[in-house]
């Protein structure tokens, strides 16, 4: 008899192998994304000293309005972190960053927060 694993269970299983081939450095670090039903997180995280250097989440942000044309409010919402994310960065002379969708697929609004560090001048 087969057992169907929870969606919950999949995604820790994914992010599981994900996280078995990238980590951040100082100079690199990890971008780490999560999303439940209502909000969207992102912190970045520098796994040699396990440290996490800085997180943003959109309870914080105002929707924004140079979000991708035909997004919905959360994926604008996401776009704004990234960019919000990105600026942080710059302020502190990080250029480049490894990015762990944290299990998600790599679409809406994980796709905005990498857009939105793009869009920051940020190097993923």
């Amino acid at each position: 008899m087969t057992h169907a694993i929870s969606k919950h269970a999949g995604r820790i299983r994914r992010h599981a192998r994900v996280r078995a081939t990238i980590s951040g450095t100082t100079t690199r670090p990890r971008v780490c994304v999560f999303k439940s039903n209502s909000y969207t997180y992102a912190q970045v995280i520098d796994d040699t000293t396990r440290k996490t250097l800085f997180s943003v989440h959109d309870h914080e942000l105002k929707a924004a309005s140079d979000a991708p044309e035909g997004s919905g409010a959360k994926v604008a919402k996401a776009f704004a972190i990234g960019k919000a994310l990105g600026e942080k960065l710059k302020d502190a002379k990080i250029s480049a960053v490894v990015f762990d969708r944290g299990g998600f697929a790599y679409h809406g609004r994980v796709r905005a927060v990498v857009e939105g560090l793009r869009s920051a001048g940020i190097s993923v």
